[in-house]
């Protein structure tokens, strides 16, 4: 079935309607999930990309297959649990991993591509920041919007956060990815859109690789938090 695509709508919206979006957005290099908010024409504008480019690209996308999972659908619970045990581990399994492969790689290759001393950095402290802002997600933030959410499925009183509101840890989580996502950025344009030189070794070659599925995995994951979960836990709350 062809697409009717409305280019004045939200990246964000059009990656909410058409699951295979995110796909061709990743691909094209349109930020979807913390510059979601711009108009698909605006967004194309930005990158330099012909609108009706993508706009071709999204009417011929394929249907999502049978088995695909549309989370606006399903229980915030369920939403939450997606996220930490697919998102939230490879996220923290592969920043170990990177880790130790940017040394190696830095060791070898450092003084000929100084580039890679700027992308180790970055990375390290992305890493740092990534390890706390997913302990406050799963420790403090996703336990009250799930109690939230039980207590308004069993009819009972909401219970009252410390923290006020729910919007007051969505506001921070959401600064946060906004920062995580300009460091990705960074590592982007430091490695030249994660080109490997003619002299990189296989380990550059994994790294680079490795670091834009990174990149990848990171997009779709703060997609599900910004434009899925937190707006339905704030109209939750305010509902309630």
């Amino acid at each position: 079935m062809t697409l009717t695509i409305d280019t004045q709508k939200t990246v964000r919206d059009l990656a909410l309607e058409i699951p295979s979006a995110t796909r061709i957005f990743e691909k094209l290099g349109i930020d979807y999930c913390c510059g979601g908010s711009r108009t698909l024409s605006d967004a194309c504008a930005n990158v330099g990309i012909p609108l009706e480019q993508v706009v071709t690209s999204l009417e011929a996308a394929q249907q999502p297959p049978q088995d695909a999972v549309d989370w606006k659908e399903k229980s915030l619970f369920e939403l939450i649990s997606h996220i930490v045990a697919k998102h939230h581990a490879f996220t923290r399994q592969e920043i170990e991993r990177l880790d130790s492969l940017t040394d190696k790689v830095c060791s070898v290759h450092g003084k000929n591509h100084p580039e890679l001393e700027q992308i180790r950095a970055l990375f390290r402290g992305l890493g740092q920041e990534l390890f706390v802002h997913m302990h406050k997600e799963e420790q403090v933030l996703f336990p009250y919007v799930v109690r939230m959410e039980e207590a308004i499925s069993n009819g009972e009183p909401v219970p009252v956060p410390l923290f006020g509101t729910v919007q007051n840890p969505i506001r921070m989580m959401m600064f946060e990815h906004d920062a995580a996502g300009e460091v990705l950025r960074k590592i982007r344009q430091a490695s030249s859109n994660f080109t490997v030189p003619p002299d990189g070794c296989i380990s550059y070659q994994t790294l680079y690789q490795a670091l834009e599925a990174f990149e990848q995995n990171l997009h779709q994951h703060i997609h599900l938090e910004n434009n899925i979960l937190f707006p339905r836990a704030i109209e939750m709350e305010s509902a309630a």
